[in-house]
């Protein structure tokens, strides 16, 4: 998958992807995976449907997808970098992703997020219909563990 808009293009190519810009954001950047290793980053990667967005040959937005493409998806790490924000990327990047054949018919699509409702919520997403039957283990801390 390949789109354009006004110098700037979203690819599913995973030779593509700026591991080093992805981990730096995740790692350094984010709100939900701060101190994230690399190797974490490369192996999510390696099992996720990866959607890049650049301005020329430089990355300048990421997001995850971590699905079996039948029945389930979880849609994660989504970023653009601060100096490319406020230019429609995120909804041109959400409108790739919600129409990627791979992720046509599936039962369910999730995201956990804490600032961006009024994104998502452009794209069907809204909170959870009935909590109590999700359940989870959290380990909130874990990248700083690892870090230790």
């Amino acid at each position: 998958m390949q789109q354009f808009l006004a110098g700037y293009e979203i690819t599913t190519d995973p030779w593509r992807l700026d591991v080093a810009v992805i981990h730096n954001f995740l790692a350094v950047e984010s709100y939900w995976s701060p101190g994230i290793p690399r190797a974490v980053v490369e192996r999510a990667i390696e099992n996720s449907l990866c959607f890049g967005v650049y301005h020329g040959a430089a990355q300048v937005g990421f997001a995850r997808v971590v699905t079996d493409k039948a029945t389930i998806a979880l849609l994660a790490d989504l970023f653009i970098v601060a100096a490319h924000r406020g230019k429609g990327l995120s909804k041109w990047l959400m409108r790739c992703i919600v129409a990627h054949e791979d992720l046509q018919g599936l039962r369910r699509l999730l995201l956990l997020t804490s600032d961006a409702h009024g994104l998502y919520r452009q794209f069907g997403f809204k909170e959870l219909g009935n909590p109590s039957r999700f359940m989870e283990v959290l380990r909130q801390d874990i990248y700083m563990q690892v870090m230790k």
